[in-house]
């Protein structure tokens, strides 16, 4: 039988009361997969802002969101190699990540509650993963920055795979690594990426859209689970993992 939580929220002067149905997993988790940007962290500001600080050098132009998200997939080396070229792509790249690092503390947040869930994934011994498009010299301005590296078994950037989102490569790589199986892990992430890669690695996928660039696409996809807010995954972790 699935457990149910009381969802009690606000709405206009009014308290609407919910009856939410958590969902059931017949297989327990032994690890959890996360994506950074939009799912750990609130840093999609912090990133266009330094691909327009590159733009702005190097192309004396302003690019938009939707412009700066058609570079992701591949970790930023290859974007800005399409944007500015080969040549000034290593000069850009060290200009990205001295104005991301410089830049951070005033653009970058955690997300309220994530350091809780992190926490109590440790306290029941559940293996903890990042699995993320972005490089390793971002990732890693990202993750000491916020204190987070103790938490994760393994850090797999999109420097670290051959083929990236939407590709399973990188989910692949923590599971044999930890040796973990498909049917034991979860993934959570905010793109459509995220969802692609876990089908085709044949893990559960947890789509969360608190801060997602791409929410109404994602919520269409009709994940296993779609988590709103931050408090509604904790809840649902304590609910399956006690």
């Amino acid at each position: 039988m699935q457990d149910t939580h009381v969802d009690i929220r606000p709405v206009n002067g009014y308290i609407f009361i919910t009856l939410k149905r958590i969902p059931e997993m017949s297989i327990p988790i032994r690890c959890v997969i996360f994506d950074m940007d939009g799912t750990l962290t609130r840093t999609n500001e912090l990133i266009f802002a330094s691909f327009n600080h590159v733009a702005a050098k190097y192309l004396g132009a302003t690019m938009t969101p939707p412009e700066i998200i058609g570079l992701f997939g591949p970790p930023e080396e290859d974007g800005l190699a399409k944007l500015v070229g080969e040549k000034h792509a290593v000069a850009a790249m060290d200009d990205l990540c001295e104005f991301y690092r410089e830049n951070h503390r005033a653009m970058a947040r955690l997300h309220a509650g994530i350091e809780e869930v992190l926490s109590f994934l440790r306290e029941k011994q559940i293996r903890q993963a990042v699995f993320t498009g972005k490089g390793r010299r971002t990732t890693a301005i990202t993750l000491d920055a916020f204190k987070l590296r103790s938490y994760f078994d393994l850090i797999v950037s999109g420097t670290d795979v051959t083929h990236h989102k939407p590709h399973p490569e990188g989910i692949c790589r923590v599971l044999s690594t930890l040796g973990v199986q498909a049917e034991e892990a979860l993934m959570v992430g905010d793109s459509l990426a995220d969802i692609r890669a876990s089908r085709g690695a044949g893990v559960r996928i947890a789509s969360v859209v608190w801060d997602s660039y791409d929410r109404e696409r994602v919520m269409r996809e009709n994940s296993e689970i779609l988590f709103h807010t931050v408090e509604d995954m904790l809840v649902w972790l304590r609910a399956y993992t006690n």
